[in-house]
């Protein structure tokens, strides 16, 4: 069951890294269309879901409340905009920055915790940020302006997390409820886009209908995913997991679609990685020295 849940969650990162891909196949389709679609059928999709597994009426008992709705509608707010800005930045040719937005949000939400949740740093913890802060502002200096889409996607993904850990339901249930909370204003959208004849769905040929469609599949599949698979799996395992998808991102952005990577971008990104990796054996030791106290 272990080896199961761990290869879900590999499985889930792995298609997360790959989205590029998915998105580029739709590069000549607006990036507010692709996000509209997005929501409409993983809404659609994740709906009939709890419906075919029977959880509708626990999903109906606890999502209908006042306060749960006002925490999902920041939460809608948030991942909206965080999903419009990754799309918007791979069609634009910014998948490296976009990788680079995923490397810097697990330093960003520790720094969120700190602020929001008065969460303690522990000293060793303090370095690895500054590092970090160090290597964004020399790649804002390499690149002539801050990394602003490396930095949105942070962010919005961190407070996004925030928002998630005040939230009491589980993801499935959370993310039916944002993309529904989303849902009308999307139909509304891609209803008007249509009637001013700018609209690409069942307009385009029959590749981009199928995945205009398919961004729904594509986004419930490594969230149902992950979902089985965090439940069981050691927060410290899932926190190295996560480098899977930033990672293969960034390979594409080089190696698949030529972007830009210079020396000095290394120098930068290196400040980021070796942050990221101070801060791993920082845990680990903090853990093995906690085991050994017990």
């Amino acid at each position: 069951m272990k080896h199961a849940n761990f290869a879900s969650a590999v499985g889930a990162y792995i298609l997360w890294g790959l989205f590029p891909i998915y998105w580029k196949w739709l590069h000549h389709v607006s990036a507010m269309q692709v996000i509209g679609h997005r929501i409409v059928w993983s809404f659609l999709i994740l709906f009939f879901f709890i419906l075919a597994t029977r959880q509708f009426n626990a999903f109906r008992q606890t999502a209908f409340h006042g306060r749960i709705l006002l925490i999902y509608m920041a939460a809608a707010g948030l991942i909206g905009v965080n999903w419009l800005i990754y799309v918007w930045a791979v069609n634009s040719n910014f998948i490296i920055e976009v990788s680079l937005g995923y490397f810097i949000f697990p330093l960003l939400s520790i720094l969120i915790g700190v602020i929001f949740l008065r969460e303690r740093l522990r000293p060793l913890q303090w370095f690895p940020l500054a590092l970090a802060a160090l290597g964004v502002i020399y790649l804002s200096v390499v690149y002539g302006r801050l990394p602003w889409i490396a930095l949105g996607l942070a962010f919005t993904f961190a407070l996004y997390g925030l928002v998630k850990k005040l939230a009491p339901l589980g993801s499935l249930f959370g993310l039916t409820i944002e993309t529904g909370l989303l849902f009308i204003p999307s139909i509304l959208f891609l209803t008007y886009v249509d009637s001013s004849g700018s609209g690409s769905f069942l307009r385009d040929s029959a590749a981009t209908n199928f995945l205009l469609a398919g961004a729904g599949l594509i986004t419930t599949i490594p969230l149902l995913l992950f979902s089985s698979a965090a439940k069981s799996l050691p927060l410290t395992m899932l926190g190295i997991l996560q480098y899977i998808a930033p990672s293969i991102a960034f390979l594409l952005g080089v190696l698949v679609y030529g972007e830009p990577f210079e020396p000095a971008h290394l120098t930068g990104f290196g400040m980021v990685w070796a942050a990221l990796a101070l801060l791993a054996a920082e845990g680990f030791w903090f853990q093995s020295r906690s085991r050994a106290d017990r």
